[in-house]
């Protein structure tokens, strides 16, 4: 394929290119020809700093599903192309661009998601090798461009959960190390949290949906840097669930820090009994079976110094708890009914709640250009 036929490409990167140890190739190829880089959920920590454009997908940025729209070519490496991220109607996906694949699964590659697609079963690092060696022109204009929807909308679909995951960004060192457990709080880190540096991890569950693993995943990281910092993003529902590992913690003197995004209930059920079941709510709030304990006390039994506070607007009072060397848990409170938003509606592929008239105007404007 002649990519210099292509004005307004995208690389789409998945979890499969840090599988591959590729992730240092993408940003090479980001800074040399200023194609936009857009991730999938599980590929979020990849493309950071200088390189961010945002995540697509069912509850993706706004702004990043509105570029796959507009982009004339999907560069898509180590990405399963679920029906998360491609919606259950093939047209939906990207319907002006051309599509190229790359994936070492040979079953993955045999599912079109575009009847002339162009695929190779390749190694992420082996694809983004070969990419290296093709002719591209600069892109600067076109990224400029995608930047600009993306400040654009930058905060019109902001929620209190993606304001705690912005202010919790400022406060880490470069290069962190992030896990990320199940619920609302992994869509609003995945939406918005910011790292400084291309070397930081954001470990995040995907698509398994197993609740609790947010501290054992710190745990094991935490252990694999000889006892190094690590930031466990977790809800209150998770928490729960690993609670007991607290202990492992203190025993083996690891610095994890923990942050619960607490709303008092099992967000991302919850929503959907609201959405689609007419608030018929079952063990998901504290008046249908659902309650929580105090965080902050539970950590102290344990050894933990701990904090209660009631917003993320307090997290700066605690500054200096993200970078020393104990463990600790700040036990956040989050509304009970912040939702996550923004979300593809599956039957109608738009992106809700829609983009006000002026907005999408000069959001288009900017994509649109020839």
């Amino acid at each position: 394929m002649n990519y210099k036929d292509f004005k307004k490409p995208v690389l789409l990167v998945g979890g499969g290119v840090r599988a591959a140890g590729a992730a240092d190739l993408v940003v090479e190829f980001a800074h040399k020809t200023h194609i936009p880089v857009l991730t999938t959920m599980n590929a979020v920590d990849i493309a950071q700093d200088d390189i961010r454009i945002g995540m697509i997908g069912t509850y993706g940025n706004r702004w990043a599903n509105m570029i796959l729209e507009k982009c004339d070519v999907v560069i898509s490496v180590g990405a399963r192309l679920g029906l998360r991220q491609i919606g259950h109607k093939r047209e939906w996906f990207a319907p002006k661009a051309k599509l190229v694949r790359a994936d070492i699964d040979q079953a993955e590659l045999s599912r079109n998601v575009k009847d002339d697609e162009e695929k190779h079963l390749m190694d992420a690092r082996d694809f983004m090798k070969y990419l290296e060696k093709k002719e591209f022109p600069d892109y600067s204009e076109w990224k400029r461009r995608c930047l600009a929807v993306k400040e654009l909308l930058a905060k019109y679909d902001n929620t209190e959960g993606n304001d705690a995951a912005e202010a919790i960004s400022e406060l880490l060192p470069e290069n962190p190390i992030l896990a990320i457990d199940i619920g609302q709080h992994q869509c609003w880190c995945a939406q918005s949290l910011t790292l400084k540096g291309h070397k930081g991890r954001i470990m995040i569950g995907g698509g398994y949906g197993s609740m609790g693993c947010g501290v054992p995943y710190a745990i094991g990281a935490s252990i694999s840097m000889n006892n190094g910092i690590v930031y466990c993003l977790t809800g209150d529902g998770g928490l729960q669930m690993n609670i007991q590992e607290l202990e492992t913690i203190v025993r083996e003197k690891l610095p994890i820090k923990i942050i619960v995004f607490n709303n008092h209930v099992l967000g991302k059920i919850s929503e959907i009994q609201h959405g689609s079941y007419q608030d018929r709510y079952a063990q998901t709030t504290k008046t249908s079976g659902y309650t929580v304990p105090d965080f902050e006390k539970i950590a102290v039994a344990y050894g933990i110094k701990a904090a209660t506070i009631p917003s993320y607007r307090e997290l700066k009072d605690y500054k200096e708890w993200f970078t020393d060397n104990e463990p600790c848990l700040i036990n956040m409170s989050i509304d009970p009914d912040t939702l996550l938003i923004p979300k593809i509606k599956w039957e109608t592929g738009l992106i809700m709640p829609l983009l006000n008239d002026e907005l999408n105007a000069k959001a288009m404007s900017l994509l649109n250009f020839d």
